[in-house]
């Protein structure tokens, strides 16, 4: 046991990360020296040659401790807070040098989820046979759980190759695809990506627990580097960080750690909380209780009475009901009895679009602001992002399958706000002219009556289809690449447009990132043409609706009132927050029982907690948690 090291034991809101804060400030008050009298850091020492590692269990927390644990010291000591996948990624990325052997010698180029999907899926397809593989899902779902497999090996520092006999071993049915092709698909995947110097998120960690971590440069540099590590929520790490913090801990250098029991929101997503409770031995232990009361229902009993003071159940026939009930409670709650929109939380086990927009659309309209937490909508969603795919139809040939006239209609409303939906549907019907190989606009002229359009759309008009002739010499002349094409028809098109608002700016720069990032990939795998296969590749994937933004991106507060905060279970769980206010919606979900969290296939596999005493995970097993 090191004495040096805390373990702080306590259930939510006991007071763990605040205890962590102050064994931080404390900490450092005794490395620089503090003179209480003069409320200051003696700075008469010696410069500081190393810093202070700090982990979180996710961004959003990650940016609230560093705040906290800065404002402690008064920004008097360096500290580097990051989550542990992304500070393997960093490390993986600053000594790559020392894995040469294993990655082609280039910087490597980090694969979105979407595009590792969408090249796994190229590699394996003539091992795929998609009739045998309907009841996994398909295509898609299957390459995703094997790209899964990938992760959790790598999270739980498993060689591939024993993947194979995990599968045989712990199922008790047999899978649709066989163990040993599984193995050498992911082995095949490995090998593909590292001779391009592609990374994904579980080839970094791969690469962590194999190569680097095991490297004594690496750990006396680890040593150098950090004079302390502090960790919170130790129940939502992976075992890939329990190894670190073991070496970290076998050195006799100290740490400050907290864990909650009954935490473990992503345990099956990569996360192996009781592998990672086994540090608790190695340290002086400390137990908080929560210092206030709190009242815990069951959502199962049916004999237990919800109405209370302090709760309220709300029935009705109807899901639209429920909505337009819950949205008049708040309404009285913010306008008649004064709380602030920031006191409330709307949390239900799955928000689809018709719930979420209802809420919204309501909320909004009485002037009550509400944000959704992590909202993914796919970016083809967006008109933006389809008026710029359908102008590069235009511009490069062999595209104009995938242009439609309601398409064009929809591109010249959103790229000319002079342009009316019904002039853009007349434009659309008389002046486009369909080809496959090379769509075209055609003339304002065309048009028998093309004085029903007016002047200020004429204009408009052949303002955008000189552009696009003008971008379509230039194609024919030079090697143009689409991300300049994207990039100029923003600028020109939406440059100056009023209501270009911040959440439509959000998705146009995940669109532009999206497309570098496609035509960076491209360049890697040795692509310097564009080619019209490329181009389609590009649209597919688009409309395959994998790629996401988020539209309602995370704004400063313009008031003291806040917003209402809209999340599943496992998004507000994650957030680590607290409200007063909270309305769970349809509680007879069995996903409230289970925290609102899934489980990736085959994840209780791969939990090292669980190697001593190999369990065989059944099918039964599987389906009560996906359901």
């Amino acid at each position: 046991m090191s004495h040096s090291s805390l373990w702080i034991n306590g259930t939510s809101r006991s007071g763990k990360t605040t205890r962590l804060i102050k064994e931080f400030q404390n900490w450092v008050r005794g490395k620089l020296g503090y003179d209480s009298s003069k409320n200051s850091v003696n700075r008469r020492l010696k410069p500081l040659t190393a810093t202070v590692l700090v982990f979180t269990a996710n961004g959003q927390r990650r940016n609230h401790l560093e705040e906290h644990l800065a404002n402690a010291v008064e920004g008097s000591y360096p500290i580097l807070c990051q989550t542990p996948l992304g500070f393997i990624r960093r490390e993986v990325t600053l000594f790559l040098p020392l894995l040469l052997h294993k990655v082609k010698a280039q910087y490597p180029l980090m694969l979105r989820p979407e595009t590792e999907q969408d090249l796994a899926t190229k590699l394996w397809r003539p091992y795929l046979s998609l009739e045998q593989n309907q009841p996994m899902g398909g295509e898609t779902r299957l390459v995703r759980r094997l790209l899964d497999l990938l992760q959790l090996a790598g999270a739980s520092c498993t060689p591939l190759e024993r993947i194979p006999q995990l599968l045989k071993n712990g199922l008790d049915t047999p899978v649709m695809i066989e163990p040993d092709l599984i193995g050498k698909l992911l082995l095949d995947w490995r090998q593909w990506c590292l001779e391009r110097g592609l990374l994904t998120y579980g080839l970094i960690y791969d690469l962590y627990w194999s190569g680097l971590l095991p490297h004594q440069d690496y750990r006396q540099s680890l040593l150098k580097r950090y004079e302390m590590i502090f960790a919170d929520d130790l129940d939502d790490y992976p075992a890939i960080a329990g190894d670190l913090l073991e070496f970290w801990l076998e050195a006799e250098r100290p740490g400050v750690f907290t864990y909650n029991p009954h935490g473990q929101i992503r345990e099956g997503l990569n996360a192996d909380p009781q592998y990672l409770e086994g540090l608790s031995q190695r340290c002086r232990q400390e137990n908080l209780q929560r210092t206030f009361p709190y009242e815990i229902i069951s959502l199962q009993d049916k004999n237990q009475p919800l109405e209370s003071n302090r709760w309220r159940l709300i029935q009705t026939t109807t899901r639209a009901e429920l909505l337009r009930q819950v949205s008049q409670v708040i309404i009285e709650k913010v306008t008649i009895e004064g709380i602030k929109p920031g006191e409330i939380a709307i949390i239900a086990p799955g928000l689809d679009e018709i719930a979420r927009y209802t809420l919204i659309e309501i909320l909004t309209h009485q002037g009550i602001a509400i944000e959704p937490l992590n909202e993914q909508r796919p970016l083809i969603s967006s008109p933006l992002v389809r008026a710029l795919l359908t102008l590069l139809a235009l511009i490069y040939p062999h595209l104009g399958a995938f242009i439609t006239p309601e398409a064009i209609a929809e591109m010249l409303v959103v790229m000319s706000p002079s342009i009316d939906p019904v002039r853009a549907g007349l434009l659309a019907d008389y002046c486009y002219q369909i080809d496959q190989e090379h769509p075209n606009l055609l003339a304002v002229y065309t048009f028998p009556r093309w004085d029903r359009i007016g002047a200020r759309a004429t204009y408009a008009y052949e303002n955008l289809s000189s552009w696009i002739s003008e971008q379509k010499q230039r194609v024919h002349k030079e090697n143009l690449n689409p991300v300049k094409v994207i990039n100029q028809a923003i600028q020109k098109f939406f440059g100056s447009t009023p209501e270009l608002n911040y959440a439509k700016l959000a998705v146009l720069r995940e669109f532009v990132e999206t497309a570098q990032h496609y035509w960076e990939l491209q360049i890697r795998l040795g692509e310097n043409q564009v080619t019209s296969e490329i181009l389609i590749d590009f649209l597919k994937l688009l409309r395959s609706e994998i790629i996401a933004a988020n539209p309602y991106p995370l704004l400063p507060l313009s008031d003291s009132q806040g917003k209402i905060t809209l999340a599943t279970i496992f998004q507000y769980r994650t957030l680590g927050s607290e409200h007063p206010w909270q309305f769970w919606l349809d509680i007879g979900s069995s996903l409230w029982s289970k925290g609102g969290t899934a489980m990736l296939w085959c994840a209780p596999l791969f939990w090292r907690s669980r190697r001593d005493t190999p369990k065989v995970w059944t099918m039964e097993e599987e389906s009560i948690l996906e359901s």
